[in-house]
């Protein structure tokens, strides 16, 4: 049965809050509106419950601007996770001065469904080595630039239903769609970068943008698990990070996936055994707005996401609203504060050590090594 839970409270005394006694976490992963840290993004992000950053097309000038960027996080608090949306197709943030822009997965999955022949690359064999080759470029030049992560591959089916995953999907096939996820993480393993699969359990078979509405999958948990879930289950041996839906399967809960104990905590961490961090989607998107009908804040979704179960909260987008030093982003910055002395939220030192584990072990290759690189070289000639 789903279970019912009340909207999440958040305590309204606004006096001081001692940051320094709070136990340290980190969950939020925030955004900045420009090209370089000002006064009020450092400020931000020293705070100690933001853990991580991710960069949008308007945070991209060009290679050289986009490594003082993150030399400058990095110096500010070598800690901090910088992610970035950079699967390939429509959803790649950097595409200029050198940056490939890599096909939408869906190529690889027609590559490998095709009948090889003379001059084409085409079949398993050449779908799977294309896609090592795409993780391995990706991961090469995102690390050269000093990016951590990238919240890529999505695991999604492509049943034609969803016009936002589309040709973002491999295929409709959850066994095709296994092994090319596999390549790509394994050559952006390769080169340093670290990966969060996404949407779980899937986002394909819903109709709805969950950036505009809150979409609906009415079928049954079995359903979901022998088709869209499945790949979470093959790959549980490579996956270090997971993003789940903004989609309500009323089957099997009544609240997103995102928010929703019953998917994170008893089908992917028991069920599926997955030990890796879970990074919330946006919250600041309209499906993440809503729990059981009832509109909620940036806070309470942050509140509602974490208690689910959910290592990381993203907000996006909030810097680019209201006033520097008092936007909705320093809202909830305050408002996660006072939830945290309050009682009302737990941090979690499980939490803690799977957001360290995303960062970099050694650094990249710079572009100018990459670039002379035989392992790059070979990767990049191997692109579809």
């Amino acid at each position: 049965m789903p279970l019912e839970r009340p909207v999440i409270s958040i305590p309204q005394r606004r006096e001081a809050v001692d940051v320094k006694t709070m136990t340290q976490h980190s969950p939020l992963m925030i955004d900045i509106a420009g090209t370089q840290l000002t006064a009020v993004d450092k400020k931000r992000l020293r705070h100690p419950l933001v853990g991580g950053l991710i960069l949008f097309g308007r945070n991209w000038e060009n290679r050289a601007q986009l490594t003082a960027l993150c030399i400058s996080i990095k110096r500010l608090r070598p800690d901090l996770l910088i992610a970035v949306d950079h699967e390939g197709g429509r959803v790649q943030r950097f595409r200029s001065d050198g940056f490939v822009h890599l096909p939408p997965m869906s190529v690889l999955g027609d590559m490998f469904v095709a009948a090889p022949r003379v001059g084409r690359k085409a079949g398993p064999l050449a779908a799977t080595r294309a896609a090592l080759a795409c993780g391995h470029v990706m991961g090469a030049q995102l690390r050269a630039c000093g990016v951590d992560m990238s919240f890529a591959p999505v695991l999604d089916l492509d049943y034609g239903a969803s016009s936002v995953i589309g040709n973002r999907a491999f295929s409709d096939d959850a066994r095709i769609v296994s092994l090319l996820a596999q390549s790509l993480i394994q050559g952006m393993a390769q080169a340093g970068l670290a990966h969060c699969a996404k949407h779980f359990p899937g986002h394909g078979y819903a109709h709805a943008d969950s950036h505009l509405a809150v979409p609906i999958d009415k079928r049954s948990l079995r359903s979901i698990l022998a088709n869209d879930a499945a790949p979470y289950a093959t790959l549980d041996l490579v996956l270090q990070a997971v993003m789940p839906a903004h989609v309500v399967y009323p089957k099997v809960d009544s609240l997103p996936a995102g928010f929703s104990a019953v998917w994170l905590q008893k089908v992917l961490r028991q069920s599926l055994g997955f030990s890796g961090a879970i990074f919330s989607d946006d919250l600041s998107m309209a499906g993440a707005r809503q729990i059981q009908g009832r509109e909620i804040s940036a806070t309470q979704a942050v509140l509602a996401a974490l208690q689910a179960g959910c290592d990381m909260a993203l907000l996006c987008n909030q810097s680019l609203v209201g006033k520097p030093g008092d936007s909705p982003l320093d809202t909830v910055l305050a408002e996660l504060s006072l939830a945290q002395n309050a009682g009302a939220y737990q941090p979690e030192a499980a939490s803690h050590t799977r957001r360290l584990a995303l960062l970099p072990r050694v650094p990249g290759l710079a572009w100018q090594g990459m670039l002379q690189s035989q392992s790059y070289r070979r990767a990049v000639a191997a692109l579809p």
